[in-house]
């Protein structure tokens, strides 16, 4: 090989050389900037990630901030209570039958009675009636009684279909057929959801997350001697957490439209004792409403879905409506009232009575409130 060769292969070798060099230092700065990129993405993803965290964390904190002010804002319910007044649900064994509640059952069916008035019964949270008779088979009448009522144990499917959710026990009815036909009453009224109360018997219905307790009191041939017994329930109550009280009373004086001492006197003291509403009935018409120490007293609802006569001469009546307020546990001194003048025959120009109670509006609906007012105005 000659010098020329030699030289030649010298230069070839010294240039892969250093093409070897370049390569490795582009390897290197290659990797140098990869490793850089690396490092500035884990630096974003940490930051990003401490920011996530601090801002969870806030929202965390934010909403738990939002919790508490909500927590300590004043909770309010309200609910609408109505009440209305006798539901014979039967007859007399010796009426004539033709023109009885019954024979109107087996014609119309259950859903003809309160069919005027469910509107308004479905869109309030507590409907309350008198039941006054027996939903028995028992045959053996009340002795010396001039008038027993009874009918099957379907009839109660009135008041299911009717939006009726509680029925007072406490009057001169419910043991026509003797002490079994008031048990069985109440076994039937119970089997389809329908509150049972009266004498004995308490009841605290659930309305709303509310407790309402409820009571019945019967007076006519006890007068202020059954004071004690209303009190002793009405403590008793109280004690199963009862949050308002409604004290529901048989009374007065047969078709009279003024109530007697006995009723004022009792009706007072079952406010004193912590009633926040009295309702009334056995004179089968009308009385006043008096406000005593900001709870109302509503003496006589009058007869409602009526068995007990085919004709009566007075078909006015009412649906009482009174709605509560609560705020944070507390019963609110608002007194939201609301009067409903009813007839108790769809019928009544017939002067017959179909048992199917109803709404009525115009003069004829005014002429019952008039009558309701001027009744209260005498109570002053």
């Amino acid at each position: 090989m000659d010098e020329k060769e030699y030289r030649r292969r010298e230069r070839i070798r010294e240039q892969r050389k250093q093409e070897r060099i370049r390569r490795v230092r582009r390897q290197r700065i290659i990797w140098g900037v990869n490793l850089g990129l690396l490092l500035v993405l884990c630096l974003v993803f940490t930051v990003r990630g401490v920011q996530s965290k601090a801002a969870q964390e806030k929202e965390k904190q934010d909403k738990k901030k939002q919790e508490q002010e909500k927590a300590k804002e004043p909770k309010t319910i309200s609910f609408t209570i109505s009440a209305a007044g006798d539901c014979t649900l039967g007859t007399d064994e010796y009426f004539y039958y033709p023109t009885s509640l019954p024979a109107k059952f087996e014609k119309e069916g259950a859903a003809f009675f309160f069919e005027k008035v469910k509107p308004v019964f479905e869109a309030d949270d507590l409907t309350i009636v008198n039941m006054e008779g027996t939903l028995t088979e028992e045959t053996a009448r009340k002795p010396n009684e001039q008038f027993c009522f009874k009918g099957d144990k379907e009839l109660v499917n009135i008041l299911t279909e009717g939006s009726v959710e509680a029925a007072n026990l406490a009057n001169n009815h419910t043991i026509d057929y003797g002490e079994k036909s008031y048990t069985d009453t109440i076994e039937v009224l119970e089997e389809e959801g329908i509150n049972a109360f009266g004498n004995e018997t308490t009841a605290i219905v659930n309305v709303k997350g509310v407790k309402v307790g409820l009571l019945g009191t019967y007076e006519l041939d006890r007068h202020m001697d059954c004071e004690e017994e209303m009190i002793k329930n009405i403590e008793s109550l109280k004690e199963e957490g009862a949050q308002m009280i409604i004290a529901s009373f048989h009374w007065g004086i047969e078709r009279a439209n003024v109530p007697n001492e006995t009723q004022v006197t009792l009706a007072h003291s079952a406010i004193d004792h912590g009633a926040d509403l009295v309702l009334g009935h056995h004179p089968h018409v009308l009385q006043g409403i008096e406000e005593y120490k900001g709870k109302n007293i509503v003496y006589s609802l009058a007869n409602f879905c009526f068995g007990g006569n085919s004709g009566p001469k007075d078909m006015d009546t009412m649906i009482f409506q009174q709605t509560f307020t609560f705020t944070d546990g507390k019963l609110q001194e608002d007194n939201v009232t609301n009067v409903i003048p009813c007839k108790v025959s769809s019928v009544y120009e017939t002067g017959v009575n179909n048992y199917q109670p109803m709404p009525v509006e115009g003069e004829i609906g005014d002429a019952i409130l008039s009558r309701i007012e001027e009744y209260t105005q005498a109570l002053q």
